[in-house]
């Protein structure tokens, strides 16, 4: 059974959410109502014929939207390395800071902070020869890719940055569940020992 044809009349900003996604960008709801509003109104529209072309459109709760895909060119996949780098870099300095992390949105990320963020991640920067040209222009890219904004001399960062919280924190719940695993299989080499011990102990008793 075939689906039901998609009405383009009904889709106005058809041709400028595509180029949007296309060009890897994501759409946030904060950045831009009106796209926003005119892509959830018709969301099951959208995802159709994007999927009949070939494209896989994802929306988050949360407020941001994209063209999801498990491949990236060479180019994008340094990029989004960096990125993710820049992301871990900035959500641990405001962490020490006792900054919450899911109020990101609030925080102005200018070049006072830069200086700190290149303070307490030296050895990281200097590894991936990221001075602070370097990092205003990873931001440049975030902005080009939907995850931050820039405004009056400083950068915020946008809805669509959850992807990379998510998988921080994912990663973070790892390391946690590997570092109990690792105690629990400590104590239980410490009873075992333990008990060797105490049986060795009272075979040389009853010799």
């Amino acid at each position: 059974m075939s689906s039901a044809p998609v009405n383009l009349d009904k889709l106005p900003s058809l041709d400028e959410l595509f180029r949007w996604f296309n060009s890897g960008k994501h759409l946030n709801r904060q950045a831009e109502p009106a796209l926003w509003v005119e892509l959830d109104n018709n969301l099951d529209a959208y995802k159709a014929l994007f999927s009949a072309l070939g494209y896989e459109l994802r929306l988050d709760e949360r407020g941001f939207a994209w063209f999801h895909t498990e491949e990236a060119s060479s180019t994008t996949s340094k990029t989004t390395r960096q990125l993710a780098l820049l992301f871990m870099m900035i959500f641990d300095t405001q962490a020490d800071a006792g900054k919450a992390l899911l109020r990101f949105d609030e925080w102005r990320l200018d070049t006072a902070f830069l200086h700190q963020l290149m303070e307490q991640h030296q050895s990281l920067l200097e590894a991936e020869s990221l001075d602070l040209e370097g990092l205003k222009s990873l931001l440049d890219a975030a902005v080009r890719f939907g995850f931050a904004q820039y405004e009056s001399g400083h950068w915020r960062l946008l809805p669509a940055v959850c992807r990379y919280l998510d998988h921080f924190e994912a990663l973070a719940d790892h390391h946690q569940e590997q570092a109990r695993a690792d105690t629990l299989y400590d104590e239980d080499t410490v009873d075992t020992d333990t008990v060797a011990e105490t049986n060795n102990a009272q075979d040389e008793d009853e010799t």
